[in-house]
């Protein structure tokens, strides 16, 4: 298995950005993944780049969208594709040329008018990302990787492409159960959400992918975990990925816990091993 491109999400430090920047380079690790930095005008974009590339590292990908949009929703698609074309616009910029979002529920039946919604957006974010040289790359969670595979197909756009969580596959579906009022099976939602076999659907997809693990407990209450402590077969899904062709960075991503840049640090030693 070769040396992994390791990367870290910057916001997971939970330090002010440019100390975030000093400690990944103390990391050692080549790879920043940031939030987007939507309110940087030209000059401020190119400063940005030189002073990380004069640290040793470069931009992984840039992160906006955590959660609060929902392309499916057609009230909300006009003032959201406007944001999106922007982004794109800022990863080509920041010289990554990857933008990672969350983009709502694609919905699994093609007659729902959100599924209709969603291509329509999509199509028009995929033309853009084509024109200035960027692509959204869509993060895994809320929906099985088919369905993922289904929309990408149907846009058929490289501008559209995907950002792989495999630990999103985990905590999503017992999200998914109590919402809907319904018990958690775990090995239905394993079979559905395929964490690691997903990548045999969408790995010619995959620009990016977030080194996270979780795993459910026997209450049905998900919980993100420390690398290599959760559900996540990690040779398994590192042998899958680059069997794809998939060269890439893993970039480790850590939202809970009390000690972030100590279970940072644990996390490439963990992958490193690998």
């Amino acid at each position: 298995m070769a040396d992994l491109k390791i990367a870290v999400m910057l916001d997971s430090l939970r330090l002010e950005p440019y100390e975030g920047m000093k400690k990944v380079v103390e990391m050692g690790v080549s790879g920043l993944h940031i939030g987007a930095p939507e309110n940087l005008d030209a000059a401020g974009r190119k400063e940005l780049v030189k002073h990380v590339r004069s640290l040793g590292l470069e931009i992984s990908a840039i992160s906006a969208w955590g959660g609060e949009v929902h392309l499916e929703k057609a009230e909300e698609q006009q003032r959201n594709v406007a944001w999106a074309k922007r982004l794109l616009q800022l990863a080509a910029d920041l010289e990554c040329g990857i933008w990672q979002a969350h983009v709502g529920v694609i919905p699994e039946d093609t007659e729902d008018p959100g599924w209709k919604n969603m291509v329509a957006a999509m199509q028009e974010i995929a033309e853009c990302g084509e024109q200035v040289g960027a692509c959204l790359a869509i993060e895994t969670g809320p929906e099985p990787p088919r369905v993922l595979k289904r929309l990408i197909d149907i846009v058929g756009s490289e501008a559209i492409r995907v950002n792989y969580d495999p630990a999103n596959f985990i905590l999503w579906p017992p999200l998914l159960a109590q919402q809907e009022g319904r018990e958690y099976d775990k090995e239905q939602a394993l079979a559905e959400f395929q964490p690691t076999e997903g990548v045999r659907l969408l790995g010619p997809y995959v620009v990016h992918t977030h080194a996270k693990d979780g795993l459910v407990h026997p209450n049905g209450q998900a919980q993100e975990v420390p690398l290599g402590e959760g559900w996540v077969d990690w040779p398994r899904y590192i042998n899958y990925l680059q069997e794809a062709g998939y060269q890439g960075y893993f970039a480790i991503e850590r939202e809970v816990g009390e000690d972030p840049v100590g279970d940072i640090k644990r996390a490439v030693q963990f992958l490193r091993s690998l």
